[in-house]
């Protein structure tokens, strides 16, 4: 993966995460927890935003972040399947940021001899350190709550456990993250689900409808008021 590619694929996760994120402003439950999602949200909008603003500084014409956020269509974003998956279910957050905190992590962590991008993984790994302590600690209280809060929490697990697959096509981290979350898992009461069906192709521009629809209302006033400033 060349560099532009892997600025693309790591500042498209965390900006539709962000994106996703934002969907929970005032419908949260419970007022804490609003204001941590929005803070969460604001930490991968900010690595979405020098992550972007170097790969279009590094593409041929040069794009700004701006241009690569409101001004591509769907198949021209390298995000993976995982975070443009709809949130209706608060278990469905929670698992999603565990396992994409995990992954981000652990790719943060590992050496870059990019030294600029060495310098955003320098700064967001941080970040990311505590979206997985957070979304570590809602997987506890879900999984290992209420009958029901448990039942939610593993279909929440479940259903997304396959797109976790996709996130280590272009790296050898899945161990490491294995390690990670399968121990989160555990102490939730939660069953790690088997491995099996692999659904692939964000990375290529192949996406669900879901990103869509959610990239219709992101780039909405943008597009409608190209060259606007405040």
């Amino acid at each position: 993966m060349s560099t532009v590619d892997e600025l693309l694929a790591l500042g498209d996760d965390a900006l539709i995460a962000a994106q996703r994120l934002g969907e929970w402003s005032a419908r949260a439950p419970e007022m804490e927890e609003d204001i941590a999602l929005a803070n969460i949200a604001l930490d991968q909008l900010g690595a979405a935003r020098m992550l972007l603003t170097y790969a279009g500084e590094l593409s041929d014409p040069p794009r700004t972040e701006d241009d690569l956020a409101f001004l591509r269509d769907d198949r021209e974003f390298r995000n993976c399947l995982l975070v443009e998956l709809p949130e209706a279910d608060f278990g469905v957050t929670v698992a999603k940021l565990l396992f994409l905190s995990a992954f981000q992590k652990l790719r943060y962590e590992a050496p870059e001899p990019d030294e600029r991008l060495a310098a955003i993984a320098a700064k967001t790994v941080k970040e990311s350190a505590y979206h997985l302590d957070h979304s570590t600690l809602w997987t506890v209280r879900l999984g290992d709550g209420t009958e029901e809060s448990h039942r939610r929490m593993q279909a929440a697990v479940d259903g997304l456990w396959p797109y976790t697959h996709e996130l280590f096509e272009d790296n050898d981290l899945r161990g490491s993250w294995l390690s990670t979350v399968e121990p989160v898992l555990a102490e939730a009461t939660l069953d790690r689900p088997a491995d099996g069906w692999a659904p692939t192709g964000g990375r290529r521009g192949l996406h669900t409808e879901h990103l869509s629809l959610l990239l219709a209302e992101m780039q909405v006033l943008h597009r409608a008021h190209p060259g606007a400033r405040w």
